[in-house]
């Protein structure tokens, strides 16, 4: 049976002051286990600016995901959370019932080639934690285990996977590993979760016989187990979890089990009744339609 049930290409979407590629959600897929939100950014290089980046806006029922491989991000949220992440970096940020946050340029790179290369990452939370305090968690790059191979670095970012665990404290049972890796090397992928994926940064692989190429998200069959081969210098991620326990329902940066709560974060974030981001306090991101006036 083949290993690949459904393939999709990223589509592309602005974020911010630049293009992203957006692997999920799509029409034919939204959640591949709890994950809900998948972005490419990059790899592209701007002048550093105080005002690039994305700037303040709300999330609630979600926790985000930043990982880089290339770059620097200052993250600053409504905690008063201010960490700067660096390539090889996790930074977990879980809204609950409410947070704002932005990503800006750090202050060492203004007026400087600043690259950005990395992946932004949404899961959704359990019912019980939707209306959880929102909290923020960061994990530097010698705290996450690495399976190393011949031809194959890979971080566990998220979960546990093939006998290794991240200290990042997650909200329900998944995996996010994310590997390089050189041509002829084979990452597995166990059937460790009901719902995976494997999504291509770069390069070009092979699962099952198929090829899957650069911008390209691949979800697996349930209970296939099997491994991906490079067929070039590659990059990969990889996303495994258990379904979410229930119906999740999404309007632009919320996720919730319940409409009528989607509602009422937009009428919030519109009357400005989401708190402020300390050091970043001025602009916000408009709901999409909002009138400015």
């Amino acid at each position: 049976m083949a290993l690949i049930e459904l393939r999709l290409n990223g589509k592309t979407a602005p974020v911010g002051d630049f293009n992203v590629t957006r692997a999920l959600p799509q029409v034919e897929r939204r959640f591949v286990g709890p994950f809900c939100f998948f972005d490419h950014m990059g790899p592209h290089t701007a002048t550093g600016a105080a005002d690039g980046g994305v700037a303040p806006h709300p999330h609630i029922g979600l926790s985000t995901v930043t990982w880089l491989f290339e770059g620097e991000v200052l993250h600053r949220d409504s905690l008063g959370t201010e960490q700067l992440i660096r390539p090889g970096e996790v930074n977990w940020m879980t809204a609950g019932r409410g947070i704002v946050h932005s990503e800006r340029t750090p202050a060492h790179l203004l007026g400087r080639p600043a690259p950005l290369h990395g992946l932004q990452i949404w899961v959704g939370l359990p019912a019980a934690l939707e209306e959880c305090a929102p909290s923020f968690q960061h994990a530097d790059a010698n705290q996450l285990p690495h399976l190393e191979a011949p031809g194959l670095d890979a971080c566990v970012v998220l979960g546990r996977w093939e006998g290794r665990t991240s200290p990042v404290q997650v909200s329900s049972p998944l995996s996010y590993v994310v590997a390089t890796l050189q041509p002829g090397a084979t990452l597995p992928l166990p059937a460790d979760f009901p719902e995976r994926a494997v999504y291509v940064v770069e390069g070009d692989v092979e699962l099952g016989g198929e090829s899957l190429g650069a911008r390209q998200l691949a979800v697996l069959r349930t209970g296939e187990a099997g491994a991906l081969r490079a067929k070039t210098v590659s990059r990969v991620a990889l996303l495994g979890g258990e379904p979410l326990d229930g119906p999740r329902f999404m309007m632009w940066n919320f996720v919730s089990s319940r409409k009528e709560r989607l509602e009422q974060a937009r009428r919030d974030w519109t009357a400005r009744r989401f708190p402020t981001v300390p050091g970043d306090a001025e602009a916000r991101v408009p709901f999409p339609g909002e009138d400015r006036t």
